[in-house]
């Protein structure tokens, strides 16, 4: 394949896994990852949901199938991954995320014990069980992909003026995570490098979800002026970094973290 050739960004006969894909920002990784040519694998808690998806994503056209488990438990990870054992996997997304906010002084151990059960230990538990299906993409097809969803506040510090108190502030816990998430990622690409297994991560910058744009425009304002290019992130901007990190045209980027966030990590 040439490297001029357009092919090199489509994912067309790639199966790709996404982990909280019924959220806000996986809804629109799921869409833009389908558009590109993937098979997605649906993840989320709720059977409900995640159907509702994939239906969703068949009526686009897309080709999409259920993955209904939670990834923070390791025997359901276990367990639906040995009924896939047999099927290459040539990408898998750790996107998934739950939690609340709060700061330093509202926040409780479990607050912290939560955020990194979900962010950093299902990480660790999907790439783990997810390992036989990935290796087996590589003999197929030469490579493997893992990208994990860090974020802004895993580099830095959230501004707390912009909130409306400590109680509704982005949450110590959560950065704390994502923190930790980027650097498990450079570890795991050191790792899994050798055997054609890439793993990157991606940091989002603010994407406020419709329900908050609509009904906190102040506070959108505040996050857009933080902003060198001055506006809030839309979720959809998110499909061309994630398409590119699980495609051939990225071929040679590994351990790297790709900023989506309008250059708010930059001032």
């Amino acid at each position: 394949m040439t490297q001029n050739s357009p092919k090199l960004f489509s994912l067309e006969h790639k199966t790709v896994l996404v982990t909280g894909a019924t959220g806000y920002l996986g809804r629109a990784i799921s869409f833009g990852l389908a558009a590109l040519g993937a098979r997605v694998l649906v993840n989320g808690r709720s059977p409900e949901k995640v159907d509702e998806l994939v239906a969703s994503l068949h009526g686009t056209g897309g080709e999409a199938l259920s993955a209904a488990f939670d990834v923070s438990d390791e025997n359901s990870v276990k367990d639906w991954f040995v009924k896939f054992a047999d099927q290459p996997l040539d990408g898998l997304v750790n996107n998934a995320y739950a939690g609340t906010a709060g700061s330093i002084e509202t926040a409780n151990a479990e607050d912290y014990r939560g955020s990194y059960e979900v962010t950093m230990v299902a990480a660790h538990q999907m790439l783990s069980a997810a390992l036989p299906a990935l290796r087996l993409a590589v003999q197929k097809n030469g490579a493997a992909s893992v990208v994990n969803m860090g974020s802004m506040y895993g580099i830095v510090s959230p501004d707390q003026r912009i909130y409306a108190g400590k109680s509704v502030s982005n949450p110590p816990f959560y950065g704390a995570a994502k923190a930790a998430l980027l650097q498990w990622t450079r570890y795991a690409a050191c790792e899994f490098g050798p055997e054609g297994i890439r793993v990157n991560a991606v940091s989002p910058g603010p994407f406020p979800s419709d329900a908050v744009q609509q009904s906190n425009p102040d506070f959108i304002r505040s996050l857009s002026q933080k902003v060198p290019l001055g506006r809030i992130g839309v979720a959809d901007e998110l499909q061309g970094p994630l398409g590119f990190l699980l495609s051939d045209a990225s071929s040679y980027v590994n351990g790297a973290n790709l900023s989506v966030d309008g250059g708010w990590t930059c001032w």
